[in-house]
């Protein structure tokens, strides 16, 4: 368990030299870049604000591109590409893409626009449709629909709604003859007419169809509506090609998604260049960047930057009130619960890196909730595979990943053997059913769907050992501070309470009898025990609120920190989730049997099997999938709230270096 020590560095070079350096850096990746106070009018900080700001729009766009590009050529990835990694690439290559920078960003923003265009095209073809349809009834009239009339007569052009006939249009306007009516069309729903009458008595026939419904078509059109719906469909054809032509563009560009991810990546990394750059001291002719480093980095970075360019390269040990990033460093094995420490909150000042403690109870709390020796099986096969055949290509998170869920798998084999469970009862199902006669594999150690409450007994053994486990913890932190009477009151009290109240529990009959066990302890030990646990709770009610002067206020802390043992109780209770999931497990297992056997009853013999195998595939793939959320999810929670809630606080910052943040490519040692 070690968190790495940090210094802090700084390093004088030339100006000219400002990109060389900070790329230097940067593909290192083992400098936090931190503030630098201005002390003179030599030194200040330089705003690139707005050159960082357009470096960022570029890297948007080029993500809008590669999102279209996708969408349009229909580029489909398996699930297994991200096993895969990033493509390693030369300096030499990232130093050529300046060069096709300029062309590659045009080609970026020219296909972020083409949709915006397309998008456009397809409403005005959704509007010339809708004005075709306006349009449609009107088809046979030869004349322009905006026609008005002559010096002596009024026309009108609209619709009545419902059907009307001519007889009927004739009755409303009998009065104001002459008067012609052309019907153009008739449905159910409108008429459309065009009516044409003397100027002098417009106005009369127009309120005798206005009030019979009359409305004016809402189209202007200065030429016959056949002639203009021949308009309209060239319209639509010009812009349908033009909207196909726009796609077979985005089709042209496929070939240029990789240099578009290139550039992404590139000036993902330039934007965060920027960013420092606004943080490092510059005069005319020299940068000063300051920083932390990992101690065992800073040999080999001093070494890259010498021999390459003119700097200075100082070191300063760090104060105690100083904000100093974490950097965990662990083995292997313990390497992939780093990520679940961090998630949680790097250690804070003074406590130690608790990665080393939480990783053997990780591991063995998840094969004991899983606790079946094929599923482990199958998720050991699993991250073998990957971690062997990518294992040139795989990134750090993910292989951590890998190796961890191995572990686990290789946990969940041994419990799935203690317990004799291969997906379940599957073995005994398979002989009885096929075979007639039934194929036990008996357990290394029992059944705990047999038998519920040794189980209950085994779990709650495994969460005093966890929580003894973190009360060490404590004791290690305390010897480590040189706090001697912390490892009296808020330690060896706590162990001996525990010890004492766990004992005189088990040399009662009754606590025995419900946990299965064989006998009790005897009586002496009971009354030894309890002893024990009274002075144990009489030190803690006078020590733990030791930092009081009030002696009123520090019984009454003392008080309340004895009542504490509510929660261990409760945390040693919370361990009963090994048995609630470890038997969930179980019993679907059983249950996925069972309905494989029900349903594949009905066929042939080889249908039967068929079918069989279908069902337990399909059902052991779901219980796997959720089972092993399940597991993830509570053996977390047991390491945050039970074994950390007992030592550890946390509050550390983590450690972010000025490193390549790319997401396609990563650079290649040369």
């Amino acid at each position: 368990m070690a968190v790495l020590q940090m210094q802090r560095i700084y390093i004088c070079g030339l100006k000219k030299e400002r990109k060389q350096i900070l790329e230097e850096i940067q593909r290192s990746g083992v400098v936090e870049i931190g503030e630098m106070m201005q002390d003179n009018n030599v030194f200040v900080k330089t705003d690139v604000s707005s050159a960082a700001s357009s470096l960022k729009k570029n890297v948007v766009t080029a993500k809008e591109a590669v999102l279209i590009l996708d969408a349009y050529i229909q580029k489909k990835s398996s699930m297994l590409s991200m096993l895969k990694g990033r493509i390693p690439i030369s300096e030499k290559t990232y130093d050529d893409f300046y060069a096709k920078h300029e062309n590659i960003s045009r080609i970026s923003n020219r296909i972020s626009l083409i949709p915006k265009q397309i998008a456009e095209l397809k409403a005005e073809i959704l509007k010339l449709q809708a004005q075709k349809e306006i349009l449609a009834p009107w088809v046979s009239l030869d004349i322009p629909l905006n026609y008005k009339g002559t010096k002596h007569t009024s026309a009108f052009a609209g619709t009545l709604p419902n059907k009307w006939s001519y007889d009927m249009i004739y009755s409303l306007l009998a009065e104001f003859m002459p008067v012609d009516v052309k019907i153009i069309s008739s449905s159910k729903e409108q008429t459309c007419i065009f009516t044409l009458c003397g100027k002098h008595r417009s106005g009369e026939v127009y309120d005798a169809l206005r009030n019979a419904g009359f409305s004016y078509i809402n189209a202007s059109v200065d030429n016959s509506p056949a002639a203009r719906v021949k308009e309209i469909e060239n319209q639509i054809a010009a812009a349908e090609k033009e909207i196909s032509d726009l796609e077979n563009e985005i089709g042209s560009y496929a070939s240029r998604r990789d240099d578009i991810l290139f550039l992404q990546d590139f000036d993902t990394m330039r934007e965060e260049k920027y960013d420092v750059i606004n943080h490092i001291m510059q005069s005319k002719n020299a940068i000063v960047i300051t920083g932390y480093i990992p101690v065992k980095s800073r040999e080999a970075l001093e070494k890259k930057l010498k021999e390459k360019y003119k700097v200075a390269v100082e070191y300063e040990q760090t104060s105690e009130n100083e904000d100093v990033p974490i950097l965990l460093e662990n083995k292997r094995f313990i390497r992939p619960l780093e990520g679940t420490v961090e998630a949680f909150s790097p250690p804070g000042k003074g406590e130690v890196d608790p990665t080393a403690a939480i990783s053997v109870f990780y591991y063995l709390l998840f094969g004991l909730m899983l606790s079946d020796a094929l599923y482990g099986a199958i998720i050991v096969i699993a991250c073998l595979a990957g971690l062997l055949k990518y294992k040139r290509s795989l990134e750090s998170n993910i292989k951590n990943t890998l190796i961890m869920y191995l572990f686990c798998g290789i946990s969940t084999v041994f419990w799935g053997v203690m317990f004799g469970s291969y997906f379940g009862d599957l073995i005994d199902i398979v002989s009885k059913t096929f075979f007639t006669k039934m194929v036990t594999i008996p357990p290394l150690w029992f059944f705990p769907i047999k038998e519920p409450i040794r189980m209950l007994a085994f779990s709650m053994l495994v969460g005093v050992i966890h929580i003894y486990f973190a009360l060490g913890m404590r004791l290690y932190q305390c010897i480590k501070r040189k706090d001697y009477k912390a490892i009296i009151y808020d330690v060896l009290f706590w162990y001996m309470l525990l010890t004492g109240g766990i004992l005189k529990l088990l040399s009662l009959q009754m606590i025995t009898g419900i946990l299965g066990l064989s006998s009790a302890l005897p009586a002496s030990v009971g009354n030894i025990a309890g002893i024990f646990a009274i002075i144990a709770s009489i030190g803690i009610i006078m020590t733990n609120g030791r930092e009081s002067k009030n002696l009123f206020k520090r019984f009454l802390k003392g008080l309340y920190a004895l009542y504490g043992i509510t929660g261990y109780l409760s945390d040693i209770l919370s361990y009963t989730r090994l048995l609630a999931l470890g038997l969930a497990t179980g019993v679907i297992c059983s249950v996925v049997n069972q309905i494989a056997v029900m349903v594949s009853g009905s066929f042939g013999i080889p249908l039967n099997i068929l079918v069989f195998i279908i069902i337990c595939i399909f059902g052991h793939l779901l219980n796997i999938a959720i089972s092993v959320l399940g597991a993830y999810v509570h053996t977390t929670r047991l390491q945050y709230v039970e074994f950390f809630g007992k030592f550890y606080q946390g509050g550390g910052r983590k450690f972010k270096p000025f490193s390549v943040k790319t997401k396609y490519y990563k650079f290649m040692e040369e």
